[in-house]
């Protein structure tokens, strides 16, 4: 049994395959064809975050495959009164197939799996954001091919998806530079010497974008950090992707964002609409990467 819960967790070669089959199951869903391998399992979505694209992209796809899902937040469960993780992760993992849980420190979703008889994927936690990168770079593979050799530019904050840019990078060897303003740093305690090979930090992020492949940011006030709003605004005031900064990088570069996204913020209006942004069918992989993945964890390679 193999779990999904940081993007280190799978090799190249099973994120080829994965690749693969995700394309393969895009393939089937535009042509309206029936595929359901999963049929009569069980997804439970356990969410301690808000959602809107982890919800309906895990809950449309375990559809599509043929199972069902079940939706538990904390205010509807014994976790809002204090429930052990690990008595959770022992009752819900008799019960269902495969979990898929958001929440907050990523200690919560290792010590479900440790207590889990199923499957359990990382949907978001503070550390890391693996679906969303394995639909980044499925996204990538789709437009422009391998990312083996190229440069990727992370604007802005420091966070999970940074972190799991940097895990990506030393897998698929590509070059991660990261600019953040001073005090949202790259936290690197956790990375391992390959993937710090792969890393470059650069204050000015006019240099980070220069020549790069692909440009991606994020919210400059990501779940958990509202109240510090008005002072992330002035800090992270000139690290806004514009056309700018978009011409900087190189002539065929793609604009990615994990979505929602601020216009005006981190991201001009001008560039998240521009024919450079691919949000949109990062948005939409999604759906199709995380099929894959649940396929994969309940039935293996086919």
């Amino acid at each position: 049994m193999k779990h999904f819960l940081q993007f280190s967790d799978f090799t190249v070669e099973e994120y080829a395959y994965l690749f693969a089959r995700a394309h393969h199951l895009k393939t089937l869903f535009k042509a309206y064809t029936i595929y359901h391998p999963l049929k009569d399992r069980m997804l439970a979505m356990v969410f301690e975050k808000h959602s809107t694209r982890t919800r309906v992209s895990f809950e449309a796809g375990i559809h599509q495959l043929g199972g069902s899902a079940i939706n538990l937040t904390t205010g509807e469960t014994q976790l809002g009164r204090g429930e052990p993780i690990e008595d959770v992760a022992r009752v819900v993992s008799r019960m269902v197939d495969i979990v898929m849980i958001r929440t907050f420190d990523q200690s919560i979703i290792e010590r479900f799996s440790v207590h889990s008889r199923v499957p359990v994927i990382n949907g978001l936690t503070n550390q890391y954001h693996p679906c969303q990168i394995l639909a980044d770079i499925f996204t990538f593979v789709e437009h422009r091919g391998s990312l083996n050799g190229k440069v990727v530019a992370w604007i802005g904050d420091g966070n999970n998806m940074c972190a799991t840019w940097l895990q990506a990078a030393a897998l698929f060897g590509f070059q991660l530079r990261v600019s953040t303003p001073p005090g949202y740093a790259l936290d690197t305690r956790l990375a391992t010497s390959e993937e710090l090979a792969h890393l470059s930090i650069l204050a000015d992020p006019m240099e980070a974008v220069k020549g790069a492949h692909l440009v991606t940011t994020d919210v400059w006030t990501s779940m958990g950090y509202e109240a510090e709003s008005e002072v992330r605004r002035a800090d992270f005031a000139d690290y806004q992707v514009d056309e700018e900064m978009m011409a900087a990088a190189h002539p065929e570069a793609l604009f990615m964002h994990c979505l929602p996204a601020h216009r005006g913020e981190e991201v001009s209006e001008g560039v998240l609409e521009g024919p450079q942004s691919v949000v949109w069918d990062e948005a939409e992989n999604r759906l199709h990467v995380q099929k894959a993945l649940m396929e994969y964890l309940l039935l293996g390679r086919l």
